[in-house]
């Protein structure tokens, strides 16, 4: 398994990680099991969070028998002193460890969040003390916004910065990694496969990797999806000409408007499962999965046509993704395609 020194941490990480979100979807025994097979297959690098509902729990409930051989990293949303270190407390209960290995200010998307966990009494202040009683051990700090993560690194000597990466989300590749190389702080990306959307996994890891990227944490549900992720680390070389065209086309096919399945836009108020259409509406256009879909959405209770466009999941949306706009143009091509034809001239 090859591994890597995350940056200024010192800790030798494996190049493929394991995200907390799938995991929420998994029942306690499938967790349990999930879990063991990617300690067992050699991952030894695992990013949860406090929002993600159960997560850190599942965690917890493996990762203290094998807590000498794997690093946890998790993070939270509190933007002052006192709350985040109620959510390390928390953390720590949850996860069943003495020390959470990287705590990171979680999904800091403006110059006003940043300013406030920078602030005297703000998040950082609240790391800061967490690290000095030996609760943590180093301090990230993520987000989805590269700009704000270079003023981030500007502004404090963070250890990690945890970002979205992969071929279709380049934006971090001009300035933010160049700094953060040279600062020596340790690279995570997030959705290294764009919420499940790229098709050349194998071509993408390598793109991320060779980009500067240290740990790469897809989620995973499944021991195939982490079998096939890891196999990628058999082969590291940079990309060819022909593989990269063939992300080019990915690209130019996949556009901008894709869901990472992130599920920060949940709950929808109408009760819409909005990762899982995305899903749909990607076999249905993209695979030709039509009838496979079609099943699918009939044993829902709300699908595409139920969004009243209230405006809230692009509102919470990291990529500001208009749902309502897109499930209306997705339902009204489904639909069509559904309509029993016109009858025939001179039938009846």
């Amino acid at each position: 398994m090859k591994e890597i020194c995350l940056g200024k941490t010192g800790l030798r990480v494996t190049r493929i990680g394991m995200g907390g979100i799938p995991i929420q979807r998994l029942s306690v025994e499938e967790a349990d099991r999930l879990i063991v097979q990617a300690v067992e297959l050699g991952i030894n690098f695992f990013d949860s969070a406090r929002i993600y509902t159960d997560s850190e729990r599942k965690f917890g409930r493996v990762l203290p028998e094998v807590r000498q051989r794997v690093f946890i990293a998790s993070k939270s949303f509190s933007r002052s002193r006192d709350q985040i270190l109620s959510d390390v407390t928390t953390s720590l209960r949850e996860l069943r460890t003495d020390v959470v290995d990287i705590y990171q200010c979680h999904n800091v998307a403006s110059e006003k969040e940043l300013d406030q966990v920078l602030a005297p009494q703000g998040a950082v202040a609240g790391l800061l003390q967490a690290q000095k009683s030996g609760k943590i051990r180093f301090i990230g700090i993520s987000g989805h916004k590269p700009w704000i993560l270079v003023s981030a690194l500007q502004r404090f000597d963070f250890d990690t910065i945890q970002i979205p990466f992969n071929f279709m989300e380049t934006a971090a590749a001009a300035t933010l990694i160049p700094l953060a190389r040279e600062k020596k702080c340790g690279l995570i990306a997030m959705k290294p496969i764009g919420g499940g959307n790229i098709r050349h996994v194998g071509f993408n890891f390598r793109y991320i990797f060779s980009a500067g990227i240290d740990v790469a944490i897809p989620g995973m549900d499944s021991v195939d999806q982490v079998r096939e992720n890891l196999s990628v680390l058999k082969k590291l070389a940079p990309l060819s000409a022909a593989e990269i065209a063939s992300l080019e086309e990915e690209r130019r096919e996949l556009g901008n408007d894709f869901c990472r399945r992130c599920e920060y836009c949940l709950p929808c108020p109408q009760g819409l499962p909005i990762a899982f259409l995305h899903v749909l509406k990607n076999y249905y256009f993209r695979y030709g999965l039509k009838d496979w879909v079609w099943e699918r959405l009939q044993a829902l209770d709300k699908t595409f046509q139920d969004c009243s466009a209230c405006g809230e999941c692009v509102r919470k949306c990291p990529y500001h993704l208009d749902n309502p706009a897109i499930f209306s143009a997705a339902w009204e091509k489904i639909s069509r395609d559904r309509r029993p034809s016109a009858t025939p001239a001179g039938r009846d």
